[in-house]
């Protein structure tokens, strides 16, 4: 079915549309390419419309089924990017203000933005960021919750990190913890982009 497409925008002024959306982070307007990975249910639905079928896919079990498909695409396009030496970089800010980047790529009903990417040759390598344990995400044949041993032993690599003690300190936290509670990822913010999401994926025709 294929549940997806992928906006390529190079033109400037196009990108400079999208930069707010994804408040201004420099790489939307520098990166020569910006690829903007959408849920599409509206191409197959015009298909089953057209061959004489009633089409049911205006609904929460498809727009899951079409963000999983495309967030897929995007990771196989990512990795096939960095095997050619590209380099790319995920916007998490994709579905915080999807309404913006509806308008600014002129998205039809059935089409909802998820995920995106830029994408350019990379002037320096980066080090990688620091990961959990292989131990904190694999679990053999059962779902094993962790006790309270299990997440300070998971994280503390994480937190002895001088980079991430010094996030404690700018934000006046006590614990990294609080950082992205309080500060970065706060319960409040999150509601209120929960009931915008929601808003715009029922605008969009899901």
């Amino acid at each position: 079915m294929q549940v997806y497409s992928v906006i390529v925008t190079r033109d400037a002024e196009r990108k400079a549309k999208l930069a707010p959306a994804h408040f201004n982070q420099s790489m939307v307007r520098t990166a020569p390419v910006v690829l903007t990975f959408c849920i599409d249910l509206r191409r197959f639905s015009k298909w089953c419309e057209q061959r004489k079928a009633e089409p049911g896919y205006n609904n929460f079990e498809w727009f899951v089924t079409g963000a999983v498909d495309t967030l897929l695409v995007a990771q196989t396009f990512c990795v096939a990017a960095e095997e050619k030496g590209l380099g790319i970089c995920y916007l998490g800010t994709t579905t915080y203000n999807p309404q913006m980047i509806v308008e600014a790529l002129e998205l039809p009903e059935l089409v909802f933005p998820i995920t995106t990417v830029t994408v350019g040759w990379p002037a320096e390598q980066p080090e990688q960021v620091d990961r959990l344990p292989l131990e904190a995400i694999v679990h053999e044949e059962v779902y094993h919750d962790y006790t309270p041993q299990d997440i300070d032993r998971l994280y503390a690599y994480k937190e002895s990190l001088p980079e991430n003690k010094q996030f404690i300190l700018e934000n006046n936290k006590e614990t990294l913890a609080q950082v992205f509670t309080d500060v970065r990822y706060t319960k409040k913010d999150s509601e209120a982009m929960s009931e915008n999401l929601w808003k715009i994926m029922k605008k969009q025709g899901f």
